[in-house]
């Protein structure tokens, strides 16, 4: 900092830390209010309807529901990887905020953690729809 500048306090240091964890309260909210279980409730997956894949994130929005309402056995039927990951991203977003608010360094990622990220969503999307792997990794049939 400069002379005759002082540091930003903790609170406004963790200002977009709070904003993102008040949008996710609120869709985590609406998911929990109403339920992604009934058909169309939140649109459809273009990925379905014109190619007739299942995309890496279908079934997201219910397997978030899940978690939320503790049903980890329907999380993980709806979206195995979501389950996974959702978990992982609220730690990782809480080292994040921890590290805003005390004015630390900012978090930086090794530099395979993306490519990682890729290969795995892509291979996720692969299997997810080999007919035979269907029954685990697919989206779990609406009820």
């Amino acid at each position: 900092m400069g002379a005759g500048h002082a540091a930003p306090s903790p609170l406004r240091r963790g200002a977009l830390p709070l904003v993102l964890a008040a949008a996710a309260a609120g869709a985590a909210t609406l998911l929990v209010v109403r339920s992604p279980y009934a058909p169309l409730s939140y649109g459809f997956c273009p990925s379905v309807l014109f190619l007739g894949v299942s995309c890496p994130g279908c079934g997201g929005l219910r397997a978030t529901h899940s978690l939320l309402t503790g049903d980890l056995v329907a999380a993980w039927q709806a979206n195995p990887l979501w389950t996974v990951a959702a978990p992982l991203l609220v730690v990782a977003w809480g080292m994040w905020a921890v590290r805003r608010v005390r004015g630390g360094p900012p978090l930086s990622a090794p530099t395979w953690l993306p490519w990682s990220v890729l290969v795995a969503v892509v291979g996720f999307a692969v299997l997810r729809n080999v007919p035979a792997l269907v029954p685990y990794l697919g989206p779990a049939p609406l009820p």
